[in-house]
């Protein structure tokens, strides 16, 4: 089974996200999502300074077996983007809660928030193979 901190947020299309002290959320995908993938191979980031919308394509992860999109778990504006991953791209599956982050933003709307799954919800959806 694979890990889904109780602390992190989950989207159905497997991506997490971490709520921080700035009010910023940080985004990666899951260990679902990475065990699923196989070994990345490249990551595109979004651009700083990007608006993006809940559910909107915002960067893309390149494993060995295939090409994924990454999609905005909310509404908000790109603040920071891993840039380690440009040169160990395998950083999302060795840590893909930690290290492996992809990018983080200010949300336009806290209420999105609410909306995302709880640990239990997603490793529930996981466990299905969704």
């Amino acid at each position: 089974m694979s890990n889904a901190p109780a602390n992190l947020r989950y989207t159905k299309s497997h991506e997490w996200v971490e709520k921080l002290s700035d009010g910023t959320m940080r985004v990666g995908i899951t260990d679902h999502a990475q065990g699923l993938l196989g070994d990345m191979v490249y990551v595109e980031v979004p651009d700083v300074g990007r608006d993006v919308k809940a559910g909107e394509e915002c960067a893309v992860v390149e494993s060995v077996k295939a090409a994924s999109d990454v999609y905005s778990p909310l509404s908000g504006a790109i603040v920071e983007v891993n840039e380690t991953l440009t040169a160990n791209p395998d950083s999302v599956n060795k840590d893909p809660y930690g290290d492996g982050w992809i990018f983080r933003l200010r949300p336009a709307a806290l209420d999105e928030w609410k909306k995302l799954l709880d640990a239990d919800t997603y490793s529930g959806i996981a466990a299905e193979g969704h």
